[in-house]
């Protein structure tokens, strides 16, 4: 955590919120979760820009930086690049944040409006980049294929998960196959698909990779429609929590009948050394 859903859920916040204004001052007080550049370049770089645009590719949160709107078409000069993995997050604060919600933060962007943007993170395991563009296309490049694109259709997603022997819950899992899937949703997508996660991912049929592919876009949107899946620190950019939790089928649910067969899911760590859940039923 977080995934894709709840990395999509705080990039388009930030874009509705952020877009516009302008970096009036940088602090930060943990620099150990800087990458890319010193305290000093990072703040140099950044004052007095404003923020065109913010997105997601994979799990990272991207925030274009430039102060030139003649150049809107080009690539930007700047890229803060946000690895929130488990327990880094993005809020915009307008003054009524708790003092004891400043207690984690880790880089402060103060806005010309009075605003701030704090990166905070319980055990600083995030990291926060700075790239130009150079730097960003060579490191986005190395990423896999979205699984949200259109472009990522059946055969593109067959192409990049069935050319391996690893279990197909790993291949799910591979950023540099597809990005942005962790284990909360290969967990969910592959127990709607009827898929053991275990099975090697070049033994599955081209229907099962399609239903598949279904499935995965179909739990990811519902999640992004659900603002994410709060387990522990996630949070989205105003603070609030994701509501999937409460959608989930498989993941977390290990001794729970399942919702389609009621015969007991399974707990294992057996496949990837993490937390699997499946129907021994459904899914054998």
């Amino acid at each position: 955590m977080p995934e894709l859903p709840e990395t999509e859920t705080i990039a388009r916040d930030l874009h509705d919120m952020v877009v516009g204004a302008v970096v009036s001052g940088v602090s930060v007080p943990r620099p150990d979760v800087l990458r890319e550049a010193d305290i000093e370049g990072f703040v140099l770089a950044l004052v007095r820009q404003p923020i065109r645009r913010v997105w997601r590719r994979a799990k990272l949160i991207v925030l274009d930086i430039d102060a030139r709107p003649e150049l809107a078409a080009l690539e930007p000069a700047w890229r803060i690049v946000v690895q929130p993995r488990f327990t880094g997050g993005l809020v915009v604060d307008d003054g009524s944040l708790e003092e004891s919600e400043r207690a984690y933060t880790c880089v402060t962007f103060a806005l010309q409006d009075g605003r701030s943007l704090h990166y905070r993170d319980v055990r600083r395991l995030g990291t926060v980049a700075l790239m130009d563009r150079t730097r960003f296309a060579a490191y986005s490049g190395a990423l896999g294929l979205e699984p949200l694109d259109h472009a990522t259709d059946d055969a593109a997603f067959s192409g990049c998960v069935r050319v391996t022997r690893q279990a197909i819950k790993i291949a799910l899992m591979d950023q540099k196959r597809l990005a942005g899937v962790g284990n909360i949703y290969a967990n969910e997508a592959l127990w709607l698909a009827g898929i053991d996660p275990s099975r090697e991912a070049c033994t599955l049929s081209a229907q099962e990779l399609s239903r598949l592919r279904t499935e995965l876009r179909a739990v990811l949107a519902a999640s992004i429609a659900a603002r994410g899946t709060s387990f522990r620190d996630y949070r989205d950019a105003r603070g609030e929590r994701g509501r999937f939790v409460e959608q989930l089928a498989a993941y977390g649910r290990a001794g729970a009948p399942c919702r389609r067969c009621g015969r007991r899911l399974v707990g294992t760590h057996a496949v990837d050394g993490r937390s699997t859940v499946f129907c021994p039923g459904c899914q054998s």
